[in-house]
């Protein structure tokens, strides 16, 4: 469930989001209303409109159109909106790697807990996201899904971009969902893995020890050839451009596609996967 807000936690503040927040307060006050009388016209909470206009909250789509029109504000309100900083769904300590996925050449994934989220389909996606402890509310499922089926448009959208993933064949075998979701999206990842630009790869049960053991890993490499390294973990993500340390990190990827099974081998385990569900 990579990239997503941390859990319990308000996302941070930016400065694009609190001049959007006086924006929407500016024009609510020329309507004549308060918090208390604009929230039910908008179909979302006095907290939400609190968050919202102190730059806590990011809008949704659906809160802008309905502001938009509640409060006639000439299209102002949806032209703020597209200044904003923070993207809805996403981790602010998830947010520089983000920004560096599209500008990527090359693009490695090594995944040991779930499909990566690049790979996920709406389904499995949404899956995790109804099943988050603490709760979501549904405006925050929506706006991380919408997020999260955005990111994974790079895949299609950046065709000259190679991509390699790497997954540890249990998070394949975890049924999140019904059979039907894990159908879907096991078949979503071997349609993937026909383009020609997108290499799959998994890493057996059968193996014991591998050079991944350590936890989740990402590598890219920029146009500029500049090689950048990400990992996570609980509530945290780090970042790294020291050369010696993403030099180490690009050591256990290399290692570690030639201790997972070919990109044949794969398909072949990835059907027999789908035909046990």
């Amino acid at each position: 469930m990579t990239g997503q807000n941390p859990k319990g936690t308000e996302p941070e503040t930016s400065e694009s989001l609190k001049a959007f927040g006086e924006v929407l307060k500016a024009f609510r006050k020329r309507a004549g209303l308060t918090q208390e009388q604009f929230a039910p016209l908008v179909g979302y909470s006095l907290p939400m409109i609190a968050s919202i206009e102190q730059g806590r909250r990011v809008p949704s789509k659906k809160f802008l159109e309905k502001a938009e029109e509640v409060l006639d504000a000439f299209g102002v309100i949806r032209a703020a909106a597209k200044h904003l900083t923070r993207k809805a769904g996403l981790a602010k300590w998830f947010e520089e790697w983000a920004e560096l996925e599209p500008l990527a050449v090359t693009l490695y994934t090594f995944e040991n807990r779930l499909v990566p989220g690049l790979l996920q389909t709406p389904a499995y996606a949404r899956t995790l996201f109804e099943r988050q402890i603490p709760a979501m509310g549904d405006d925050k499922i929506e706006s991380n899904l919408a997020t999260r089926v955005e990111r994974a448009s790079l895949l299609t959208d950046h065709p000259e971009t190679i991509y390699s993933f790497i997954i540890e064949e249990h998070a394949l075998r975890r049924q999140l969902g019904s059979a039907e979701v894990m159908r879907e999206q096991i078949d979503h990842i071997l349609a993937l893995g026909e383009r020609r630009n997108i290499d799959i790869q998994v890493m057996s049960q059968a193996r014991g020890h591998h050079s991944g053991l350590d936890g989740p890993l990402r590598l890219l490499e920029t146009h500029e050839n500049t090689w950048y390294a990400y990992c996570e973990g609980q509530e945290t993500g780090q970042l790294f451009s020291d050369p010696k340390v993403v030099s180490i990190l690009q050591q256990r990827y290399a290692r570690m596609r030639a201790q997972a099974l070919s990109v044949e081998a794969s398909v072949g385990l990835l059907r027999e996967i789908r035909g046990a569900l």
